[in-house]
């Protein structure tokens, strides 16, 4: 059958009033009479709100096919749309989403395209249509339709054929690939094939290979919800720092865990509802018991570190975190300031027991002796290793005071990082205050090291992906304003926030609590709303395409079961 170009559609982002917010888009697309000129990036006359997620190289052309206009004509009851309703600049006659391959060509008029990947879901396109659940049904109709990216430049024309140039490599259709990363049931051969598909964008394929990365990686945390564990010791490790202990309660060993990952506590006692923090484990990954290491500063950490006794339980959660030390052979750099050095010297515990012989920079700042905890730990611990070194600096310390520990006058600033040298092929793992990470992470940068290899840990509430949205004024989380709700106690450990749940879903929940939170489609497809449960369950309606693994929720579609702390 011959592929046609039905309808060239062009338009500028603008703003949109959207549920109290303000969202600059560009999916307003409509027809445009005569010839139109594509370029690398886009089409003259047309524009992204969210550059972010939609155009540029790999996605300079949206493309939607005219039977899947008939087929939501029919499902919706609508009368015929006008073209351009989807958001698309194409749209065409053919070109199923279940025929067209990523990375087939074609030509339309001068210009030549490759197919890259399919729609991103978005709530946008629901927002158009004015029908809110379109992202998920978009996936779950098999009509997400696609993106070209533009080969050749030129002019396209209402009416020009469509011709196929090339057929591309893997026959993985558009259904196929959307379904590998939407979908529930993902077949691995598949997910690897995508992963090396050359024209396939930068991002699905990355999405593929940390797909493929997770099958391998053990499921879940170790324990469900909060278990009782037993203070055995609370020890000061500087004017400020003490380290309380934890044993299991029969004094079995404790499930192992990951250099660098944390413990999340609900302290009863210390506040009413019981808050909830997080702390870096700072012990060996492989010791019986666990060691956590605390600044006093603020209610709950000045509890644990003061009022806490030996004999004591806590309610902990299972060992999280993503901020662990890798398995790669090249050289690895560990960066901290303050009490940011708990979860790097995990790590350094982990690279001696490993006899590692891989070359380790232990750099650290803090103000003088007195105020640097673990310092001896640390010392120890690097002149262990076959290729460590230390650089610590000391911003507060006398002459004699850092002749005595060897530090380094001044702070740990970007420059100071950048005249180390520290090798370019590095990995590192940066732990501190959030502009003291910004200014290493520059510094590393500078210095050559990958971005992709730097990684950085914060315990504060993670940054919001709220696409579209301007005009936000942010504010810190606080409890929701106007009557309390009656549902279960919802807590947002990371954000210091705990209310009754009012109603709705979680993510407005969140909202309405200045929590920072992370969304995109809103209808439970692409997961960027995905949240670590740290105790409790959720119900969901509806139901999401693909249920979320245990200890993890779509807060976009979920209300809690019963008391729920989130970690976020």
């Amino acid at each position: 059958m011959t592929a046609t170009l039905l309808s060239v559609n062009l338009g500028m982002p603008k703003d949109v009033s959207w549920q109290g917010k303000t969202v600059h888009t560009g999916v307003w697309k409509r027809p445009v009479e005569g010839p139109a000129r594509v370029r690398r990036l886009n089409i003259d006359g047309d524009g992204q709100g969210d550059t972010a997620g939609h155009g540029g190289e790999q996605r300079a052309v949206f493309v939607y096919q005219l039977d899947s206009y008939r087929h939501w004509e029919k499902y919706f009851g609508r009368e015929e749309l006008e073209y351009g309703s989807f958001g698309e600049n194409f749209t065409v006659e053919g070109l199923a989403d279940a025929e067209v391959c990523i990375g087939d060509r074609y030509r339309i008029g001068e210009a030549e395209f490759e197919v890259t990947q399919p729609r991103v879901t978005c709530y946008r396109v629901g927002l158009r249509m004015g029908e809110p659940e379109l992202p998920a049904l978009l996936v779950a109709h098999h009509r997400p339709g696609f993106y070209f990216r533009v080969l050749r430049e030129g002019h396209v024309t209402a009416g020009d054929e469509i011709v196929k140039t090339h057929t591309g490599p893997g026959a993985l259709s558009v259904v196929d690939v959307d379904a590998l990363l939407y979908l529930p049931d993902k077949d691995t051969d598949k997910l690897k094939l995508a992963a090396e598909i050359p024209a396939l964008s930068p991002g699905w394929r990355q999405s593929f290979e940390d797909l493929l990365a997770a099958q391998d990686t053990p499921a879940g945390p170790a324990w469900d919800g909060f278990r009782p564990l037993l203070v055995t010791a609370v020890e000061p490790e500087s004017t400020s720092v003490s380290s309380v202990y934890l044993e299991a309660e029969d004094g079995g060993a404790l499930p192992a865990t990951r250099a660098g990952q944390y413990l999340t506590i609900r302290v009863a006692g210390a506040a009413t509802p019981a808050p909830v923090r997080s702390y870096s484990l700072s012990s060996a990954p492989g010791a019986d018991g666990y060691r956590i290491s605390i600044k006093r500063e603020g209610v709950t950490s000045t509890y644990l570190t003061t009022q806490v006794a030996v004999g004591t339980t806590l309610d902990v959660a299972a060992p999280r975190g993503d901020f662990v030390l890798g398995d790669d052979a090249g050289p690895v750099v560990l960066v901290s300031a303050g009490i940011g050095v708990t979860p790097v010297l995990a790590m350094l515990y982990d690279l001696v027991a490993r006899g590692s012989s891989r070359e380790v920079w232990w750099i650290h700042g803090a103000r003088r002796p007195a105020e640097h905890p673990l310092a001896i730990e640390a010392r120890e611990l690097v002149a262990s290793l076959r290729q460590g070194c230390s650089h610590v600096f000391y911003s507060r310390a006398t002459e004699a005071e850092r002749r005595l520990a060897g530090a380094r006058a001044g702070r740990l600033t970007k420059d100071a990082l950048t005249e180390l040298g520290v090798p370019a092929d590095a990995t590192a793992y940066v732990c501190g205050p959030a502009a003291f990470m910004t200014d290493m992470t520059a510094a590393l940068t500078a210095a050559g090291l990958d971005p992709a290899r730097i990684h950085t840990e914060l315990f504060t509430a993670r940054d919001a992906i709220n696409p579209g949205l301007v005009g936000q004024t942010s504010r810190p989380p606080h409890p929701p304003t106007g009557p309390p709700g009656t549902g279960p106690l919802v807590t947002f450990a990371r954000s210091g926030v705990a209310a009754p749940f009012p109603g709705g879903s979680l993510l407005e929940f969140a909202e309405a609590c200045d929590v920072p939170a992370r969304w995109s489609c809103r209808t439970g497809v692409c997961q960027t709303c995905l949240t670590p449960v740290l105790s409790g369950a959720v119900d969901y309606a509806p139901a999401p395409l693909e249920p979320p693994a245990a200890g993890q929720a779509l807060l976009c579609c979920s209300t809690p079961h019963a008391d729920l702390v989130l970690d976020m």
